[in-house]
Parts: structure tokens; sequence; C-alpha cells
């Protein structure tokens, strides 16, 4: 009997000591890394009737501070996740999907390329980056009631340089690359999948306006909620650095918007920027072939921690690469893979250096630098220019290989190691139609058909796409019906609600209506009576709104398009099951909520007053969670007097509930409404709401 009550014990202290090793090997190993040099800062935090930041320092370095400081206080759980994950802590955070963050922070080496990357940064640069980790490392002290993971801080400006490592090619489909091949399939190199990342940005010249002012519409669409969600701010530096506009969580500047004298917009593109390659192994599968010689596959063992409940689970992974990059082995073969920007991280200068250029000439002059490997830019400026940059870093390919498929992997010949230089790309600058124009569309359509770029002007081999979305199609549309446009006109195209019949929606319509069947006689006959605009006042746009919906993905994927009977039945139980009827006003089903609130608004998939959603199964409604989100509207008007008004989806407090700006913009934003951008410090004194020094 003793003796079972000792082996019970021994069981049970041995369960307690796995049970807390589980709960505490992670942060063990997590010892961060030496921080950098303290030095203080001089700057001041001034908050507008908005919320909003206004950030005034002494140098760069101290704005950048004040940057850190400033969005920790309205977002400091994103701002945690961000960097744990560039740390490798992602899972041990929030569980199985940061594990796969981790994963890819492995696989692309995000640490050793910024460590490679650092002491190639100028000196103002670090300094930057340096000032930025030191302000959310100050809100991190501050407040140690919030830090959610042990050993994470003190940040450094080598994390914040991995950040822009490790996420960059995500833009341009690497982490579907990665994640089909980790599942044993191929990806589509026909069309890269970067998942619904629309934006929609256009400029108009002097020329094309009716009072004579230079616009710009900047609309990028991305998550209202997460690691790439807008956040506003206005910069002010006595070294000359003045800017207002947004960034993400993790970026130590606004990655767009305006300074004095110009600005910019961005859309993604999807130009052909990853390659994959089958290897060769030896049958021990140590080696892999490479010009007739057997090479040493590169292997590495790493562990992720995946948090279930209060352990971290270790799950061990191992890690291959070769010449090309790095390697995925999966049951069809061993593929590596290459993309633009693989090693480097120079688009953290880069964005600086953009926010600082006073001209086109000196703005083309950073963008020629290369770092941002992928993206569209749309340009004005007070000078009057307008352009779209067709931005991607093109890797000089050779000719002789299927570069759309997978490539042998076996010779150097398809190996590439340089890249076309920035102007090989397709650019438009200053057209005759005094329009340019991008809605994630292909670069030849861009501006009035008779000033456009031609494509056969532009090798293969560059991967560029040809696809047209409906806001492209709309835009073009709206632009050719008119002809000198003032500023509401331009901001009612950008709100525009409406759908082409000469876009992917005409077919996709026409097929659903061409489905047989009595069960479906009632819904088409609605649906035949849509004005083909999701305004809200139309009896069919609920249903008109969930048809377009149904394809948009598909469509915007450039892939096969789903069964229209299969969707039209899903359509017809989805109202009639929550609503009771097939023509529900649309302001019954879409809405924007946000903690208690919750409002109507129009709009939908794939229009220029874009709103995407998850469909509520409990409650009919369509919430919305991507779009529409950060806008603003740029003017330099006549004598070049500058201008700017903006919206946010929600507010300045993007994980404060109890703030006053957590949802204090969502009204404005249902009723497509701005707010003032007080840019300069006369025009804010009246709007101050707060001024502090961190």
């Amino acid at each position: 009997m003793k003796r079972r009550k000792k082996i019970a014990l021994g069981l049970l202290a041995l369960i307690v000591v796995i049970l807390v090793g589980l709960a505490t090997w992670e942060r063990a190993l997590a010892e961060p890394p030496a921080p950098d040099a303290a030095r203080r800062y001089d700057v001041r935090i001034v908050r507008d009737s908005w919320g909003v930041p206004h950030i005034f320092g002494k140098t760069d370095a101290d704005v950048a501070y004040g940057i850190g400081y400033a969005h920790a206080e309205d977002d400091f759980a994103t701002l945690q996740e961000v960097f744990a994950a560039v740390r490798g802590r992602g899972g041990a955070l929030v569980g199985e999907e940061g594990a796969k963050i981790d994963f890819a922070l492995e696989l692309t080496d995000a640490r050793a390329v910024a460590k490679r990357q650092m002491p190639k940064l100028a000196p103002d640069t670090r300094a930057l980056l340096v000032g930025y980790a030191a302000g959310f490392n100050r809100y991190a002290e501050k407040h140690p009631e919030e830090v959610k993971l042990a050993r994470l801080f003190p940040m450094t400006a080598e994390d914040v340089v991995a950040g822009f490592a490790l996420r960059a090619p995500f833009f341009y489909g690497l982490d579907n690359v990665i994640g089909a091949l980790v599942e044993g399939r191929l990806p589509d190199r026909d069309a890269p999948d970067v998942g619904e990342r629309g934006s929609t940005a256009f400029a108009g010249a002097r020329s094309r306006s009716a009072d004579g002012a230079t616009r710009l519409v900047i609309n990028s669409h991305q998550p209202w909620e997460g690691g790439v969600a807008w956040y506003e701010l206005v910069v002010h530096s006595e070294q000359g650095w003045d800017f207002a506009g947004a960034n993400f969580p993790g970026a130590p500047y606004p990655l767009l918007g305006h300074n004095k004298t110009l600005g910019w917009g961005n859309t993604v593109n999807r130009p052909d920027l990853v390659d994959v390659y089958k290897l060769v192994l030896s049958d021990d599968g140590n080696s892999y072939r490479f010009d007739g010689k057997w090479v040493p596959l590169q292997r590495r063992r790493v562990w992720l921690g995946v948090k279930m409940g209060p352990f971290t689970l270790p799950v061990p992974r191992t890690l291959h690469r070769s010449v090309h990059g790095p390697v995925i082995v999966n049951d069809r073969g061993a593929f590596a893979i290459r993309y633009a920007g693989i090693g480097d991280a120079s688009n953290v200068e880069q964005y600086y250096r953009l926010n600082k250029a006073k001209n086109l000439d000196e703005w083309r002059a950073v963008m020629r630098r290369q770092g941002v490997a992928s993206t569209n830019f749309v340009y004005a400026d007070a000078d009057g220019n307008i352009a779209m940059f067709y931005n991607a870093r093109f890797p000089k390919r050779r000719a002789g290989f299927d570069w759309q498929g997978v490539l042998p992997g076996d010779t150097s010949a398809a190996l590439w190691t340089a890249y076309e230089p920035f102007d090989a790309g397709p650019h438009l600058v200053n057209p005759a139609p005094g329009y340019v124009a991008n809605a994630n569309n292909t670069p030849f359509v861009a501006t009035s058909p008779t000033a456009d770029l031609k494509r056969e002007a532009y090798p293969p081999r560059f991967g560029i796409e040809h696809n047209m979305t409906n806001r492209a199609v709309r835009m073009i549309e709206l632009f050719e019906a008119d002809g000198a446009i003032s500023r509401d006109e331009l901001e009612a195209i950008k709100m525009d609600k409406g759908y082409s019949r000469d876009s992917w929606v005409g077919p996709w319509m026409a097929s659903l209506l061409a489905v047989k069947g009595p069960q479906f006689a009632d819904v088409q006959a609605l649906l035949r009576t849509w004005d083909w605009t999701l305004d809200g006042r139309g009896e069919a746009d609920s249903l008109a709104a969930l048809a377009v919906a149904a394809g948009a993905r598909t469509a915007y994927r450039m892939q096969a398009m789903p069964d229209p009977a299969e969707k039209l039945a899903d359509i017809v139980d989805f109202v009639s099951r929550h609503h009771g009827r097939l023509d529900p006003p649309l302001s019954a089903l879409l809405r924007v909520e946000r903690g208690d609130l919750s409002l109507p608004v129009a709009g939908g998939p794939d229009a220029l007053r874009a709103i995407y959603w998850h469909r509520d199964d409990e409650t009919g409604r369509l919430a919305g969670y991507t779009g529409d989100s950060y806008i603003m509207n740029v003017e330099w008007l006549a004598g070049g007097r500058l201008a700017s008004r903006s919206i946010h989806q929600f507010g300045a407090a993007s994980t404060r509930p109890q703030s006053k700006h957590y949802a204090d913009q969502v009204p404005l934003f249902v009723r497509q409404q701005y707010k003032p951008v007080w840019f300069e410090a006369d025009d804010l004194r009246p709007h101050v709401a707060s001024e502090y020094r961190p």
C-alpha cells in the first residue's frame, strides 16, 4: 500500500513538473535581444477632437518615438501580436494562427535578413527605428499590466526591420505559395492568390478639374482589425518631416498619405514575383543536384510554440534551404522558393525617404531603390503632376523557361540573381486625358483608352496581370462620361455603388438568371428588376448584394466561377430563412458593427464603395470586415494651397472599447462623410483635445 502511494505521489510530482515545464519552457528560451542604446526624446503628442495623434518632435527620431508611444496607447494589443510574430513567438501568444506566422518567419529567415540589413541603413534611418522601438517600450514600461507575453520587451530596431522583411512578400502572395506547398499542392502560378486585398486610388490633374486643382483619392482596402489595419497619424519634425496619412502596426512612419508638396495611395498588384523550383534529391534526401554536382541540402531544426489553454506546446519543424531559397518537402518532392526581395529589407528605408521627398524627381529617385517589391503607387503633387506607377521588382529572368509553372531546380540557367530597373515597368505620367486610376486591375487600363500603355511593350516574363475588376471598369466609365470634374463629382466617383454590365458581374448575373427550375422563378424575377446599384433603395438590392458576393472572390482571384445554381439556392435559403421574404431592405442586412453600435451601410464587394462582409448565420446580417477603411482625399488648390480630409471606418482607438474614439467615426463612415485633416499647426490649434509628453 505504501509502495503504491509512493508511486502515485511520484507520478503526480512528475505530472506537475511536466505541466510546469509546458507552461514555462517557451518563456525561458525567449531571451530578448540586447536593448538599443538609451537616449532622451523631445516629443509632444497632440490629440485632436477625433483622437488622431499629431506628433511634434525636434528630430525625426523624436517623432518616431512619439509614433510608437501613441500607437501603443490606441492599439497595444495588436502591436504586441505583431512584434511577438517577428520574435517567433506568435504561436505562444495567439495559438495556431500565430504559429503559422512563426513558421513563415523561420522559413524566410527574416531575423537574419534584418541583422544583415541593419549595418546597411543610413544613420538617420537607424535612429528613427531605435526611437520607434523606444516609444513602444516606454508604453510597456508604464503599463506592465497590459503586457501579454513575458520576456517580450524591450523591442529593438532590428525587430522593426524583421517585421518589414517578414510581411512585405505576403502582399504579392508568398504566403499562399508556402501554404499550398505545405499542404502538398502546387500553387496556381497563373493567378497568384492574394485574397481580397483590393484597393482603389485615382488622381485628377488641373486640366481635368472644374477649379484648377490637382486631386488625389486614397482608398486602400484593408481588414478593419489586426496587424494590417490602418492607423491615422500626422507627424511634424523640425528636420523637415511633415506628413499626414496612415500606417500599419509596426511601421515607424505613415505608409501612404501626403506631405506639403506631394502624396500617394497604393493598390495591391499581382505580378509574378514568386518562382517555384522542383529539386532533384539524392537517394538519401541529403543533397540536391545543381549544374551537374550534388550540393548538400541545408537543414535546421526549429521548435514552434503553440498556445493551447494555459500551456505552450513545443512543435518541432525541420527547415530546408537550397541555393534558390527556402525549400518545402512534401509528398510530391522538394520544392524551392525564390521571390522578389529575398534576403533584403531595404523597404524599411525607402518608405522613410518617400515621406520626405519634395517633388516628383526626388520621389522617383527614391522609388528607383526598389526596396518596395510590389504595389502600385498612384501619385499627385503641388506642381500639378499625376502618375500611376506599376511598381514591381521584376526578376531578371532568362528566355526559354515557363516562368508561370514549376521550374527545373537543377540548373543555374533558371536561377535569377538580379532585377530589372524600376523604369522598365509600366508607368503612366501626366497623360493627356488628365486622370489616372487603378483598382487592382491591369496597368494597361489606367486612363482614357486613347492614352493607355500598351501591353505588347512589356515582355511576358514580367508576369503582369491582365484582369479587370468591376471597380476599374466603373472608374473608367465614370471618368469618360464627364468632362471637367469638381471635388464633389470626384468624391461621388469614389463612393459609386454601381456595377458595370461590361465587368465580370455582367456574365455572372446572366448565369444566375439562366439557371433552370421553377423554384428560382421568383428570385430571378426580382433580380431582373435590379438597377445595378447597391445603394439600398431598390427592392432587389439585398438579393443582388448576395449574388455579387457569391462570385466576387473567385472573380478577383481570376479563377473559374462557382456553380450558379448552387449559389442561387444558397441565396434564397439565406434571405428566406432569416428574413422571411426575398426583398428585405439592404439596411436590414449590411451593417458596420463596432461594440454596441450597429449601423446600416450601402455598397458591396468590388464596388467603388467597397464593403466586404462575413455572413452571420445566427442574425442574418452581413457584418462588414474589410473594404473601404481609411480614405483620404487630398487637393492642391489654385496657388498651391493644400487641403485634405479623411475618414476611418472605426476611430483612432483601435482596441480600446472604453475610449470615445473607439467608434466615433462610424456614423460619418456610413454616411460617406469626411472630417478635416488639420495638417498645419495653426489649423489644428482650435481642435486640440489634449497635449502631453510621453
